[in-house]
């Protein structure tokens, strides 16, 4: 399957498929610790994440509350819906305007061998 990774890379700031990924698992569970889980990742490095982005955007993406009784957990912020959906958006843009040529340039790529023969 022919995949299409996109990353944006601002001047001092940077949203990819992983950065997306991981605002998508916060808004699905409501914990970033939960989110990086889902994605193989530590709690500290999906806080590190969590902070890039809060820090690289005017407005946070992600809100979060401290755990304890009442329970902790995150949320993505309007502006972080807003981020993702932008993305998302960019992505489809660039994968319909780019649909043709890379179809051209899988049909050149070389067959693997034990993909010839049918097996």
């Amino acid at each position: 399957m022919t995949e299409l990774k996109l990353r944006i890379l601002f001047d001092d700031a940077m949203l990819g498929p992983g950065k997306a990924e991981l605002l998508e698992r916060i808004r699905e569970t409501g914990s970033i610790s939960a989110a990086g889980r889902g994605m193989g990742m530590s709690y500290k490095r999906a806080w590190l994440l969590v902070e890039e982005m809060n820090a690289a955007f005017t407005l946070p993406l992600i809100q979060s509350a401290r755990g304890g009784p009442g329970g902790g957990g995150a949320h993505l912020t309007d502006a972080g819906e807003e981020v993702l959906t932008r993305y998302r958006r960019v992505v489809e843009a660039a994968r319909a305007a780019a649909r043709e040529d890379i179809a051209a340039l899988e049909a050149m790529l070389r067959v693997p061998p034990d993909m010839s023969d049918g097996k």
